[in-house]
């Protein structure tokens, strides 16, 4: 997943809608995809600025002899996190030199990008053919309908068309219409409507089921390419669920609220677990891309909460999202919301939410864990992990629907400070002096088919390397994804203090005790 992210308000009317604005549909009635790009300047988009502009309407690339570029440049959809399976509607024109479109893709430094792509040049040889940009090269002529297997190697199993006539119908140095279709493992690429290569991609080493959509320009001689009118279409997953990360911006100090780290890692976990779901990382805060939940099947939060909430500004498109049964998951603070709309929401969504001046949020120890018994918490052992674990949820009245899954009794130490919004209150410490018990985890299947869960720990990055804790939040994601989850739990790879750090989005401070946090994150992961 890629580590570079652009801060845009790229059409962000339709990001907050449940569908975002739809174009015309395509040729011969498909369904119609929804822009990517605003027509007017590059917002979303992030390339060298030397090479790239607006001209006519048009993204526009282009190199002379007094600007050339040294190697391959790309315009990368900064936007759009990552592309899965989807049908990619464009118009494109070149005037010199090689072009095309990247998708699946990774960006190995900035602006130079690796992967499958869709190509387009000026001359009579590879426009509509299947490249892997700097990996196995040409996989498929124009004309040639393939299957690649475990040697890397393509193998021509079929003819979609003669390559001469195919190119006889691509207009030169004029806009002609492109169309790219990945779903699953199957990539057809059609141009003005002819399909020009179909490949199945069978090598279990190289095919790649995500990754960044990216413009290309061509290093060489001078030229020029320009793009318009582009339309995105997602479709549902080929056998897999998507889970769609919601990562908020900076918060505390480095180490605590981690926001885009801790998606990442627990994203990339999720999807080396062997399990069917594939994830998408959006940063920082609410998606402004228009086609982020089109074939997700469940959202997890990650954020500050309360008036500053992500969701706020876009709960009436998250209620809109659920009522279609997508799945719904809040991680320490983005379970705190304000009462009355977005409380009534989440109460709704999840069963419960953090409500200032009834729920608290002191750092404690959990001891004597209960854990109810649910796929969630499948192959988690009870555990001791001191964390900022908020309590005294409000819930659905007489906990209608609310599982409760993960509990414990509060020590008397987290009533130590006085009465305010999030520190104490006469109901909550009459509860904690009793010795009641309360719930830190909780869940909740909707009658609309939808789940959804509230998970209050989260506040120190280094607690995801203890496994049980992982597992658990691992658990609750597959469960609302309606991923069935194993006896023994998500299966887990091993974390280290390297893999907790990538990701951040904020330097390392000078006094950060590394030798402290590597002996826990090494206590943590001997717990397994």
């Amino acid at each position: 997943m890629t580590t570079r992210f652009a801060i845009t308000t790229f059409l962000l009317v339709g990001a907050l809608t449940a569908d975002g604005p739809a174009l015309a549909a395509g040729a011969g009635g498909t369904p119609a995809g929804k822009a990517i790009w605003n027509g007017t300047d590059l917002s979303g988009w992030d390339g060298d600025p030397k090479f790239w502009k607006v001209e006519d309407g048009a993204i526009t690339g282009e190199t002379t002899k007094e600007n050339p570029v040294k190697g391959n440049t790309f315009l990368i959809w900064r936007a759009g996190s990552v592309v899965d399976d989807f049908e990619l509607r464009f118009q494109i024109k070149i005037v010199g030199g090689n072009s095309g479109v990247q998708y699946r893709s990774v960006e190995k430094d900035p602006f130079s990008v690796a992967g499958y792509q869709a190509d387009f040049e000026t001359g009579d040889t590879f426009s509509g053919a299947f490249y892997e940009e700097k990996g196995r090269g040409l996989l498929a002529k124009r004309g040639e309908k393939v299957t690649v297997d475990a040697s890397h190697k393509p193998k021509v199993t079929g003819s979609v068309g003669d390559s001469k006539k195919l190119q006889d119908a691509i207009k030169k140095e004029d806009w002609n219409d492109y169309e790219i279709s990945a779903k699953g493992n199957h990539f057809i690429h059609k141009i003005n409507g002819k399909v020009t290569a179909d490949v199945t991609d069978n090598d279990p080493e190289s095919y790649k089921r995500s990754g960044i959509l990216a413009l290309q320009l061509h290093a060489g001689a001078p030229m020029k390419v320009q793009f318009r009118n582009l339309q995105l279409l997602r479709t549902p997953l080929v056998k897999m669920k998507k889970v769609v990360f919601i990562a908020g911006g900076k918060s505390h100090k480095y180490g605590s609220h981690d926001h885009l780290a801790g998606c990442h890692l627990l994203a990339n976990q999720l999807e080396a677990s062997g399990l069917p779901i594939q994830t998408a990382v959006y940063y920082p805060g609410w998606p402004t891309d228009p086609t982020a939940f089109d074939n997700a099947t469940a959202i997890v939060v990650y954020a500050d909460g309360g008036a500053r909430h992500p969701i706020v500004p876009a709960i009436d498109a998250v209620a809109a999202l659920a009522r279609k049964g997508i799945g719904i998951g809040f991680l320490h603070y983005a379970v705190e919301v304000e009462k009355g709309k977005v409380g009534d929401a989440f109460l709704d969504f999840t069963g419960g939410y953090f409500e200032a001046f009834l729920s608290v949020n002191p750092h404690w120890t959990i001891e004597n864990m209960k854990l109810a018994k649910h796929p969630i918490t499948n192959g988690v052992k009870p555990y001791s992990l001191n964390d900022e674990w908020y309590f005294n949820m409000r819930f659905r009245p007489k906990m209608a629907g609310v599982i409760p899954l993960m509990s414990a009794v509060p020590p008397a130490s987290t009533m130590s400070r006085p009465d305010d919004a999030h520190a104490g209150n006469p109901i909550v410490r009459e509860q904690v002096a009793k010795g009641q018990l309360q719930h830190m985890m909780w869940a909740r299947q909707r009658p609309d088919g939808g789940r959804g869960f509230g998970f209050t720990g989260g506040h120190h990055r280094w607690n995801w390397a203890q496994p049980d804790n992982r597992r658990l939040v691992m658990n609750a994601i597959a469960w609302i994804a309606k991923v069935d989850v194993p006896k023994n739990g998500v299966p887990l790879q091993a974390v280290t203090l390297e893999d907790l750090e990538k990701n951040s989005d904020e330097p390392v401070p000078a006094d950060f005790d590394r030798a402290s946090v590597a002996e826990m994150v090494t206590k943590f992961t001997q717990q397994n």
